[in-house]
């Protein structure tokens, strides 16, 4: 929990930066002026350019970026001249959240100009912004995303030297059987459900509960998904307002010592996000917490009654999974699965023929597919093998599955290195096996597939007189393990992967 690994120090990286950045970009708007709300807004914008853009390549990163504003002001402008006019207000904020979800079609731009957007609104309920501000707003989050942009491209370019992982390709589908249309559908009636709710909780804080829904559809596909996140976020939530209560409320808004723990939350949020999402919502909560403190609205009253809010977004979101277009965890599940096996086979071919003479192929492209692919699959069946999960049968086979599946992987990664070596030299009974890897993939990706057979010898000369090279070993571990993978996946009708 407390000692988890970060290689090449990435993630302490990452969250200095996002404290510098955003520092930086606090202290141009105090140096020009600006408001207490203007400087705020410029702070969560450069927050947000910093944690929500994530293209695989620095260049996309930096268009973007570019074009967020393209997203975010208009978004703004409606928000302010609609303050006072609730009806249409709550409409927009609607409109905004069924937009912002159904761009994440788009890809990596899609889902963080989608973000930007939702928060530009959210900011200026939490601010209270008016139209008379918003020339000043406009300012301070241009002069954010510079300051952002300046740190992340050109003073501390992290991606330059590490590149960002890819996402692997969404998941296929048209009209309403594509996850994302179902999941803009779901977010929107939830929201408004919530919006309805958390205004008769609070006429002034009602947004908290909108956007706790909005955030539990970030980065979720599946029912299980999006359950687990909410509970994640009520748990942070939790954890942070009693955090608050003892860090927030007795500071009583002094600037100083505010702004320094503001800081380490930022830093907070994105050092534990790759890992926890409620650690992070903690981090989140402490912030918010601490920036009411400066506005001079702080007390335990309004804690609680963001914890009310949050659980009132949580259990919307959690209605709106089970109730509207449900997207099932089994169904995510096998696709990512069915996948990540196809990536299996296609390394272990593109080794075979480079093995045998052929020097345009390469299996090196089909390991980096599986690896992101195998993150996905881990993702897609964190609901299952969470300690809360009721399902001990499903739980138990969900990490089997995740075990044979990396060692899969492990057997792939040693055979594309084998298959790399220009001294490896090829084996007769090595096209033989791998026919067998591609039969035993079809057996578990195919419906109505016969059982892959069992695992035997491979024929061919003795090996006693003919050592087999190393490929064939991690062939035939290939085997060995797909023969494995049959029985947690080919399970009865009633007693599925997950079935939630």
């Amino acid at each position: 929990m407390f000692m988890a690994p970060d290689p090449g120090l990435l993630r302490l990286r990452t969250g200095l930066r996002a404290v510098l950045g955003i520092g930086l970009a606090v202290t141009v708007a105090e140096l020009a002026g600006f408001s207490l709300t203007a400087s705020i807004t410029g702070g969560l914008a450069a927050l947000l350019a910093l944690f929500t853009v994530t293209d695989a390549t620095v260049r996309r990163q930096a268009a973007t970026t570019l074009l967020l504003p393209l997203a975010g002001f208009p978004v703004l402008a409606l928000a302010t001249l609609l303050h006072d006019h609730t009806l249409l207000r709550d409409a927009a904020f609607l409109l905004v959240v069924l937009c912002g979800v159904y761009a994440r079609r788009w890809g990596p731009r899609g889902h963080a100009l989608g973000i930007f957007a939702f928060m530009n609104f959210f900011s200026t309920q939490f601010l209270h912004a008016v139209p008379g501000q918003l020339p000043e707003l406009y300012a301070a989050v241009g002069i954010a995303l510079a300051a952002a942009g300046t740190v992340r491209f050109v003073l501390w370019p992290i991606e330059r030297r590490t590149p960002p992982p890819a996402a692997p390709a969404p998941l296929p589908g048209k009209g309403l059987a594509r996850i994302t249309t179902r999941q803009a559908v779901q977010a929107t009636a939830a929201c408004a459900v919530a919006l309805g709710i958390g205004q008769v909780l609070s006429e002034d804080r009602w947004y908290w509960a909108v956007g706790t829904t909005w955030w539990i559809f970030v980065n979720t596909v599946s029912r299980g998904e999006t359950l687990v996140r909410g509970f994640r976020r009520f748990l942070g939530t939790l954890l942070g307002i009693a955090v608050g209560m003892v860090v927030a409320i007795p500071l009583h808004g002094a600037p100083l010592p505010t702004a320094l723990l503001v800081a380490v939350c930022v830093f907070g949020i994105f050092y534990t996000a790759p890992l926890s999402y409620s650690w992070m919502m903690l981090a989140v909560t402490v912030m918010a917490g601490l920036l009411y403190g400066l506005l001079g609205v702080l007390d335990p009253a309004l804690l609680v009654l963001r914890l009310e809010e949050t659980a009132v977004g949580a259990v919307c979101a959690a209605l709106a999974v089970l109730l509207i277009l449900p997207v099932t965890t089994h169904a995510i599940n096998d696709a990512w699965i069915q996948r990540a096996l196809r990536a299996v086979h296609a390394a272990t071919a593109a080794s075979e023929r480079r093995l045998a003479g052929d020097e345009r192929a390469d299996p090196s492209p089909h390991v980096a597919e599986l690896d992101l692919l195998l993150g996905r699959v881990r993702l897609s069946v964190a609901p299952l093998v969470h300690p809360l999960s009721p399902f001990r049968e499903r739980k138990g086979r969900a990490r089997q599955v995740l075990a044979l599946l990396d060692e899969c992987a492990a057997e792939v990664r040693g055979l594309a290195a084998g298959a790399a070596d220009p001294d490896a030299s090829h084996d007769a009974r090595l096209a033989a096996a791998c026919w067998r890897v591609e039969t035993a993939v079809e057996g578990l990706t195919s419906p109505g597939a016969p059982e892959p057979a069992p695992v035997r010898q491979a024929e061919g000369p003795d090996p006693a007189h003919h050592p087999a090279p190393a490929a064939l070993g991690h062939v035939s571990g290939l085997e060995r393990l797909l023969a494995a993978l049959d029985e947690p996946l080919r399970t009865p009708p009633g007693s599925l992967l997950v079935r939630s």
